[in-house]
């Protein structure tokens, strides 16, 4: 399984974040949930604070491309294999900051990978 850092974490079940937290769950991905918002997703407790985690595979992200250069150097630092660019989080800059340390890097979303086996 794939432990998977949940960029933009949130309590809102009417959120895409919140929703990937449980299917990710569901598919028995670890995961770890870090977002601005408080509270709990899929049994786990929203991580406010760019915090150090070890053996993160994949990083999939919920924060507009407008809101991510204060993350870059928390995200590349977690050491991913893969980071996931959901509809409306793809960002060139990122994205080739990433590619150029080695890291997978996939315009997709979570969910439908999950659906269909591709994730």
């Amino acid at each position: 399984m794939k432990k998977t850092l949940i960029l933009g974490a949130t309590p809102n079940p009417e959120r895409y974040a919140y929703r990937a937290a449980h299917k990710l769950t569901e598919h028995g991905h670890e995961i770890v949930p870090v977002g601005i918002k408080k509270g709990e997703v899929a049994g786990q407790q929203i991580l406010n604070e760019m915090g150090t985690h070890d053996d993160v595979h994949t990083v999939t992200l919920y924060v507009g491309p407008q809101h991510q250069p204060e993350w870059y150097d928390y995200i590349l630092g977690l050491n991913p294999e893969r980071i996931i660019f959901n509809p409306g989080t793809e960002n060139p800059e990122l994205e080739q900051r990433a590619q150029a340390q080695g890291v997978e890097v996939v315009e997709g979303c979570t969910l439908v990978m999950l659906s269909v086996g591709t994730y």
